[in-house]
């Protein structure tokens, strides 16, 4: 393994961290496989076992390398990434990874308005809205739980889609052209009914992404989007 000057002036741990990294980047450990074991390692560099554990337990903290007790270490799954300055449907935003994409609807209703979501859409309480309730997959790993509220008045025929066929996003860009959106992003526990659907443990942190797009000048949506933590980042430039 060849260094230069630069690589030579590096701490130790820093140039084993280096070393993974880039193999992992050349394709020699693909999303999954099983990596050198540390000691492994200790022979490969001529260190001390507490050096290299400090540059695999660094990587397993920064989500490149994951553990699993009695295994060994394996490069980590991608986190999938969603744009937060331009809103895409997520078959888009699977598709363009190279990917494949499908969503399976749990609910599909009409029912009336909590207080809090009648504020939201600035309409009396009890107003009539639609309601779904849809798990999008990526490679048949289920990376989102859409949970979205939608004004009859921006979209009458929304309990009509074919919702395996088409996004809520898709159908609404195009029923209710958008108008504006405001949106926060937090970390959350995933309850129990959000878990089984994502197929991760209850409690397991999961980020959290609740998004109000306007049409017509009228509130059209309001959606909560929860994401297996582990498996998910925003992103987003501007200018």
């Amino acid at each position: 393994m060849e260094h230069t000057i630069a690589q030579d002036s590096l701490p130790i741990f820093q140039r084993i961290k280096d070393y993974l990294v880039g193999e992992i980047a050349a394709g020699r450990w693909k999303e999954g496989e099983v990596v050198p074991s540390e000691q492994a390692l200790v022979r490969q560099f001529g260190v001390s076992r507490m050096t290299v554990n400090r540059a695999v337990r660094e990587l397993t903290a920064e989500h490149v390398l994951t553990r699993r007790q009695g295994s060994g270490t394996f490069v980590a799954p991608k986190k999938y990434q969603a744009t937060l300055v331009e809103i895409k449907s997520i078959a888009d935003e699977v598709r363009a990874r190279g990917h494949a994409h499908r969503s399976a609807l749990h609910l599909l209703e009409q029912a009336p308005a909590s207080e809090p979501l009648a504020r939201q859409f600035d309409l009396a309480a009890q107003a009539m809205l639609f309601h779904s309730v849809i798990v999008h997959f990526e490679n048949e790993v289920p990376i989102q739980v859409e949970d979205r509220w939608v004004n009859p008045q921006c979209a009458p025929d929304y309990l009509l889609q074919d919702f395996a066929s088409i996004t809520p996003n898709e159908h609404l860009m195009a029923a209710a052209p958008l108008q504006g959106a405001t949106y926060s992003i937090e970390a959350l526990p995933a309850p129990r009914d959000i878990a089984e659907m994502l197929a991760v443990d209850a409690r397991t942190c999961c980020l959290v992404l609740k998004r109000v797009t306007s049409s017509l000048e009228r509130v059209a949506s309001v959606v909560t989007m929860w994401h297996p933590g582990q498996l998910y980042q925003y992103t987003g430039s501007v200018g």
